[in-house]
């Protein structure tokens, strides 16, 4: 049976190039969610993928550095940055911004909870400010 940070891990992988948006939506339980706290936003069942391939065509070359995990019981946390350039039309709350092509450094903390070898939660934590500043 693969750890929960094994799991969150198998996540981060499927969510990279070439995408297993698939896998990614199988690691989730029936009724797990992802919440993007920054556009709050949630996306329950097949909607979990949304945001794996709403990035990748706003940043194809997105790449997720993983600095740190910290693992208690159920609870995985990572601190991580997101890391690319904006080719494509990234979908925000306040509307669409076009491309820039210009690179970003984002960081994030990410908080998963898992029960069964399946992801219940997934609330990520991105800095939003700092991402729109380095698009524009």
């Amino acid at each position: 049976m693969p750890s929960n940070e094994e799991i969150v891990r198998a996540a981060y992988a499927a969510a990279e190039r070439p995408l297993d948006v698939e896998g990614f939506i199988n690691l989730f339980a029936e009724d797990g969610y992802l919440y993007d706290v920054s556009a709050g936003k949630k996306y329950h069942g097949r909607e979990v993928g949304d945001l794996v391939t709403g990035f990748d065509a706003s940043f194809p070359d997105l790449r997720r550095k993983l600095d740190k995990f910290y693992v208690d019981g159920n609870v995985v946390v990572v601190e991580l940055s997101l890391n690319g350039t904006h080719t494509g039309p990234l979908e925000t709350p306040n509307g669409t911004v076009p491309a820039s092509g210009k690179k970003i450094e984002a960081p994030c903390c990410d908080v998963w909870t898992l029960k069964d070898t399946k992801i219940q939660s997934f609330h990520c934590y991105m800095a939003a400010t700092i991402l729109a500043a380095q698009i524009k």
